[in-house]
């Protein structure tokens, strides 16, 4: 009785755990428009949540960076799970000096990826989760060139078997296009050149999203300045996808409320009691 497993879908299973009474906290992992779902349905019951949410994670690189290392990581940060991740670095800002470095690179990379079965010990990338997916970052990619965007390399569904997508690097995507709006949740990276770090930092925070960043630089100050100014629960500073199970995780604005992880994640599932005794 210490850990039970329900198997369902979210709109049966979820939904019922969501609304009965008996159940004083919910912990979930999905899309901002479910939870907000179950911030509504959670009302009736006043329930304790932690919500861990989308995101359209910034990776920011400087004209100092390492950049062999900047985009070994930026690739890992969108292209790992075929992109699949709430922190993937779907928006590249890189510095004017290095940018066209930058989209070649991240290019060369998403052009070298092998896709295919998971269970082909070869294969770098599998496929999406299913065809609603398939289908939602397809209509994103067709979205793009009409809205502003280049196409550099990849944007097109992949065989004609299976959810696949190829990996795709466009470049020059206005700030209002929906593939830099949206989660796009598939392997697809938009990169930006910038010139001044108050316009990046801008840009950066410019989502209702707030999941994570990361900031390459071999500036210390630039690198803990941007820190600050992120508006997001992780920061990576000359890395991604790092974590620890000490450190605590957690989206600001619609990536979620709450934390997972370090002594925060367990407060998230304790209540305080006050007890006054008169002797």
């Amino acid at each position: 009785g210490v850990v039970n497993i329900v198997q369902g879908l979210g709109d049966i299973a979820g939904e019922t755990l969501v609304n009965h009474p008996d159940v004083d906290k919910i912990g979930f992992t999905g899309s901002t428009a479910v939870g907000k779902k179950i911030v509504h349905s959670s009302a009736e019951t006043l329930k304790h949540l932690t919500l861990e949410l989308g995101g359209k994670s910034p990776v920011i690189i400087f004209e100092d960076a390492n950049i062999e290392n900047a985009l070994a990581g930026a690739a890992q940060g969108v292209f790992q799970g075929s992109g699949q991740m709430c922190v993937a670095g779907s928006r590249v800002y890189a510095h004017r000096n290095v940018y066209d470095k930058i989209v070649e690179g991240l290019s060369l990379h998403a052009r070298n990826l092998k896709l295919g079965s998971g269970f082909d010990p070869s294969v770098h990338l599998g496929p999406l989760v299913s065809a609603k997916q398939l289908k939602h970052v397809s209509s994103l990619l067709d979205s793009a060139e009409p809205q502003g965007a280049e196409i550099v390399t990849g944007g097109k569904r992949w065989g004609e078997e299976g959810f696949f997508v190829e990996p795709t690097v466009l470049a020059n995507a206005p700030s209002t296009a929906r593939v830099m709006r949206e989660e796009i949740f598939g392997p697809v990276v938009a990169v930006t050149p910038f010139d001044e770090i108050d316009e990046v930092t801008q840009w950066a925070n410019d989502t209702h999203y707030g999941l994570a960043a990361a900031i390459w630089t071999q500036d210390v100050n630039t690198a803990h300045t941007m820190a600050r100014r992120m508006r997001a629960g992780q920061i990576w500073l000359n890395c991604q996808l790092a974590s620890d199970l000490s450190i605590p995780s957690g989206g600001f604005k619609q990536s979620g409320l709450g934390k997972e992880h370090g002594l925060e994640g367990l407060d998230a599932y304790l209540q305080t009691k006050s007890v006054f005794l008169k002797l």
